[in-house]
């Protein structure tokens, strides 16, 4: 199995939730998410949810409604890591327009 490390990435994430990462379909695919980070692009403290989805479209948050301050940023991770199988993926929703980028670190086993 190969491991391979990547960054994905989003901008201007607002009240539409956004897939930020989605795991393969294929057999034995997991993803380790080693970091999440989000950064508020306005003026105005916003909050953001991150979630995973599993294969059956149920939804596990990450961080619920978390407060991101005006011009600042948050690390979801926090050290922490999150193991993600096949047909599994990461979303992210803000409660302002265009108002967050988010930064996933992760790392693929294939």
């Amino acid at each position: 199995m190969a491991n391979t490390f990547k960054s994905n990435k989003s901008r201007l994430v607002g009240t539409s939730e956004v897939s930020v990462y989605s795991v393969g379909n294929t057999s034995g695919y997991k993803t380790i998410v080693i970091g999440c980070s989000l950064a508020n692009r306005l003026t105005n403290s916003v909050t953001a949810s991150v979630s995973v989805y599993d294969s059956g479209n149920d939804q596990y948050y990450v961080v619920k409604d978390a407060p991101v301050p005006a011009g600042g940023a948050l690390e979801v991770m926090a050290g922490n890591k999150i193991v993600l199988n096949q047909d599994e993926e990461v979303r992210v929703i803000a409660s302002e327009s265009n108002a967050v980028d988010v930064l996933l670190s992760i790392m693929e086993i294939t």
